[in-house]
């Protein structure tokens, strides 16, 4: 993770999963599969909010004001599998489509922890946006 001081933006600048999906009947597709919960962990982490007004109508409805991640916000996504087959079905098969999701959530939060844990942030609730990172530096003292 790279962390502008100055922006408060944190810029992913790789990822590597390594997951045991049982028996990979179609490779392609279970490396798909990762990178696109990986995309949507890492979306989470960095800004996905639903935000409300008081009377309950919802702020950020469309894609206008709602981040999304896109392939030019993303890192370079390197997967590995570590297939051990499933003894609970013939196939040696398990589930795959949300592995990149619940591994980036806590990973990425980690990592942005960490880079600013040095300016002295102990904690960060998501999402890390570039506003809840300036300001979690402020409160911190930092002054670049």
């Amino acid at each position: 993770m790279e962390i502008d001081p100055e922006t408060g933006l944190v810029e992913v600048t790789g990822y590597t999963a390594v997951d045991d999906c049982g028996r990979a009947m179609e490779p392609a597709i279970v490396h798909g599969q990762i990178h696109g919960g990986v995309a949507q962990g890492l979306g989470q982490v960095l800004g996905e909010q639903a935000v409300y007004d008081v009377s309950g109508q919802l702020l950020a409805g469309s894609f206008m004001d709602y981040p999304m991640p896109r392939a030019d916000t993303l890192p370079d996504i390197r997967v590995a599998l570590h297939p051990v087959p499933c003894r609970s079905n013939p196939l040696g098969v398990k589930g795959v489509g949300e592995a990149g999701t619940v591994g980036a959530l806590p990973a990425a939060m980690n990592a942005i922890l960490d880079a600013l844990r040095r300016a002295g942030v102990e904690h960060l609730d998501m999402p890390a946006s570039p506003a809840r990172v300036w300001e979690a530096l402020r409160e911190a003292g930092y002054s670049h």
